[in-house]
C-alpha cells in the first residue's frame, strides 16, 4: 500500500453519474471495490492509487466487456460532462494543445502523469502511474486510450485514425476494439500507448473557445497545488496567498484566517522558518505568473490583473526584476513543450 502524502486524487461526480446512466450505482461498485458504499457522496474525498484501482476492477466485475464499455461510455459522453481538467482540452487551440493541457492538469482526475514523447514523425501517448504497486486495471487502460483519440476525434472534427495502440495485456478478443481504433494492436506491450502522425498534432479544433480557457486555468492551477503535500508553513502561506492574488493585495490577516491560526503565531512560525510574510508574497506572486504563463492562450493582461497588478507595464517591469526577460520572451523559451 502506498504511503506517500502525495498519493491522492480525486475521481470526478461525473464519473459515478455516468455509472449510473450505465445501471451501475455507485454504490454498488464501491462494495464491490471493498469501500465505503457512500465514499462517493463526498466530491472532496480523495483515493489512493490502490483505492482507485480498486474501483476501476470493480467495475470491470460489473459489465461483461470492459473494452467494449469503456467505447460506449466515452462515445456517448457528452463534452460537458467531463470535468474541467479534461473539458478544456476540447476547447484548446488544436490537438497539441490539447494534450499539452491534459499534461498539465490529468492529476486532478487520475493518479497518474501522461508522457507525451515526438520522435520520426510520431508521437507516444501513455500514462505514468506515479504510486502504483500493480498493473492498472484494463478499463483504466482502455478508457485512457479511448479519450485520447476521441479527444482528437472530436476536437478537430475529423476521423483521426492513429498510427497504432500498443496493450500491456492480452487481447481481450474484442471486435469493437479493433473496429473503433481502425489501426494495428499490439497486445502484451510493455506499456499502453497510443501513437499518432505528428502532422495530426497540428490539426485545429474549431471550437476553440479562449474566454473559457481564460476563466478555468486558474482554478486548474490552484486545484493542482491542492493535491501537493506541504511540508512547511512557507509552502502552506504561499499556497493561500495565491488563492489570494486575484482579489487584491493578500494581508496576513486573511491568511491567518484560511490557515485556521493567529496572525502573531503565523507570524511566529514565518519568522522561524527564515522568512518574512512580504518575502513569500513576492515568491507566491512569482511562481503563480510562471504557472499562468505557461498557458499559451492565457491573455498577458489577464494574467497581470490576477497578479495584482494595476497594468501591463507595472508586470512587465516587475517580471523582468523576476527573471531578466519580458514574459513573451519567457514564454517563448520556458512554453509547455509536448
Amino acid at each position: 500500500m502506498s504511503t506517500s502524502p502525495a498519493d491522492k486524487s480525486k475521481i470526478p461526480q461525473a464519473f459515478w453519474r455516468v455509472m449510473e446512466r450505465f445501471g451501475l450505482p455507485p454504490s454498488a461498485i464501491l462494495r464491490q471495490a471493498r469501500l465505503p458504499s457512500t465514499l462517493h457522496l463526498n466530491p472532496q474525498r480523495v483515493f489512493t492509487t490502490e483505492e482507485y484501482f480498486a474501483v476501476f476492477r470493480a467495475v470491470e466485475m460489473l459489465v461483461p466487456d470492459p473494452a467494449s464499455f469503456a467505447i460506449e461510455l466515452v462515445k456517448g459522453a457528452e463534452t460537458s460532462i467531463f470535468p474541467p481538467s479534461a473539458l478544456v482540452a476540447f476547447y484548446a487551440r488544436d490537438f497539441r494543445d490539447a494534450l499539452s493541457r491534459l499534461v498539465r492538469y490529468q492529476r486532478l482526475c487520475t493518479p497518474s502523469t501522461l508522457n507525451v514523447e515526438e520522435n520520426g514523425g510520431q508521437v507516444a501517448v501513455s500514462s505514468r502511474w506515479l504510486y502504483a504497486n500493480a498493473p492498472p486495471p484494463a478499463l483504466s487502460a482502455y478508457l485512457s486510450l479511448v479519450f485520447t483519440i476521441e479527444l482528437a476525434r472530436r476536437g478537430t472534427g475529423q476521423l483521426i485514425v492513429p498510427a497504432r495502440i500498443e496493450f500491456a495485456r492480452p487481447d481481450p478478443k474484442s471486435p469493437e476494439l479493433r473496429d473503433h481504433f481502425a489501426c494495428p494492436i499490439r497486445y502484451n506491450a510493455p506499456v499502453d500507448m497510443v501513437v499518432f502522425n505528428s502532422a495530426d498534432l497540428d490539426k485545429p479544433f474549431p471550437g476553440h473557445n479562449p474566454e473559457l480557457l481564460e476563466l478555468l486555468t486558474p482554478a486548474l492551477a490552484t486545484a493542482l497545488s491542492e493535491l501537493e503535500p506541504f511540508h512547511s508553513v512557507r509552502e502552506q502561506v504561499k499556497h493561500a496567498l495565491k488563492r489570494h492574488l486575484t482579489s487584491g493585495r493578500p494581508e496576513l490577516s486573511a491568511i491567518a484566517r484560511d490557515l485556521g491560526t493567529s496572525e502573531r503565531t503565523l507570524q511566529r512560525r514565518i519568522t522561524e522558518e527564515g522568512s518574512t510574510f512580504r518575502d513569500l508574497l513576492h515568491e507566491a506572486r512569482q511562481e503563480l505568473g510562471r504557472e499562468l504563463l505557461v498557458d499559451p492562450s492565457a491573455d498577458i493582461n489577464e494574467v497581470a490583473w490576477m497578479l495584482g497588478y494595476q497594468d501591463k507595464s507595472s508586470f512587465y517591469r516587475a517580471f523582468r526584476d523576476w527573471e531578466g526577460l519580458t514574459p513573451n520572451q519567457w514564454r517563448d523559451i520556458h512554453g509547455m513543450p509536448v
